[in-house]
């Protein structure tokens, strides 16, 4: 090998051990005296937080017990039976270890709003999104100075930035889903609208559920149900960014067959005979069963929780249809490609 060529493999070699270890974590870098910066007396130590854990004992915070798992929670109809105008929040925020301020799941808040005949309600979250189901009664809403006309079985979606006022003309009952818990965990203001007020009419909703109840294999899907979708939410085709929301019926004598995903699922239960139920566990057997499930009963106007990565399948042992509407995170989950929807299928 010709003098000069050793040379400058020589000299490649000894830069490369020097740039190995300029980056490599565990050399030291030089001695700097802090004198030489001029700065004398104003650097800070913040290594007061800092904390160091073995990969194992850190990797699963929920199966270690660091955080609280979602639990399957029931919220019954008695909650706003009767009384004086109010919010009811749905909160589980002990049980989840979320700090300051109500949440059902921890991105969410699910509440019930009562609204007596003539009285009135204001809300006001620090929320990207919000979805309001008309359970009961009739009224309208100020909304920034806008105003929409609202009845039994309407949705309505509200953005950031929704100061509103809403009046019942009957007795009103609400189920109202917003998602200021992760606004509150993340430290941050809502305040840039990522979607235009949006009411989602009954007659509108009910006809579309007909119509796909009515279709020659509409007992060999999955779902014999309606998702709600905004026009801005091109991608995830959800109610919101954030929310997703279904308006579905569990025919009489039929079954859902079980599923999972990663988002929270908060179902209101809007009509069900007795013998309408949800069965929750964490595996499914050789018959696509679930294994040791837990059973929600279903209860006409009452909620639960259903938590992530759980199996869960809903049946009907009655004789007649059932409704139900789950809201969920999953616009959230959608968009960061995380909700890996699963379905159980009978081997």
């Amino acid at each position: 090998m010709p003098a000069r060529l050793k040379e400058n493999l020589k000299e490649k070699l000894t830069r490369t051990k020097k740039d190995d270890k300029r980056f490599d974590p565990t050399v030291a870098a030089p001695e700097v005296n802090v004198a030489d910066y001029g700065f004398e007396g104003r650097f800070e130590d913040w290594s007061q937080d800092a904390r160091f854990f073995e990969y194992s004992k850190a990797a699963d915070p929920i199966a270690s017990g660091h955080t609280p798992p979602v639990p399957i929670e029931r919220f019954s109809p008695e909650l706003y039976a009767g009384g004086p105008t109010r919010v009811i929040p749905l909160d589980l925020s002990e049980h989840l270890g979320v700090k300051g301020g109500a949440a059902t799941s921890p991105a969410l808040l699910a509440n019930f709003v009562r609204i007596n005949a003539g009285d009135r309600v204001a809300t006001d979250p620090n929320a990207t999104s919000e979805l309001y189901y008309v359970m009961e009664g009739a009224g309208y809403s100020d909304v920034n100075g806008r105003m929409i006309r609202w009845e039994k079985g309407d949705f309505v979606t509200l953005p950031a930035g929704s100061r509103s006022t809403h009046h019942a003309a009957h007795d009103t009952v609400m189920y109202w889903v917003h998602d200021e818990p992760l606004l509150r965990y993340l430290g941050a203001e809502a305040t840039r609208p990522r979607f235009r007020p949006t009411k989602f009419a009954r007659a509108d909703a009910v006809a579309e559920l007909e119509r796909i109840a009515s279709q020659p294999d509409a007992g060999e899907k999955s779902r014999v149900s309606v998702l709600l979708a905004n026009a801005e939410e091109e991608q995830t085709l959800t109610i919101t960014h954030v929310l997703w929301a279904m308006f579905g019926v569990l025919p009489a004598g039929q079954d859902q067959r079980p599923h999972r995903h990663q988002s929270v699922a908060l179902d209101l239960i809007l009509d069900c005979p007795p013998g309408c139920y949800t069965l929750l566990g964490d595996r499914l057997d050789e018959h696509g069963d679930i294994v040791d499930p837990v059973r929600v009963d279903w209860e006409p106007g009452g909620a639960f929780v259903t938590p992530p990565g759980k199996w869960h399948a809903h049946y009907n042992e009655s004789g007649r249809d059932a409704h139900l509407i789950p809201v969920q995170d999953a616009g959230l989950h959608t968009y960061l490609r995380s909700l890996n929807i699963q379905f159980g299928d009978r081997p």
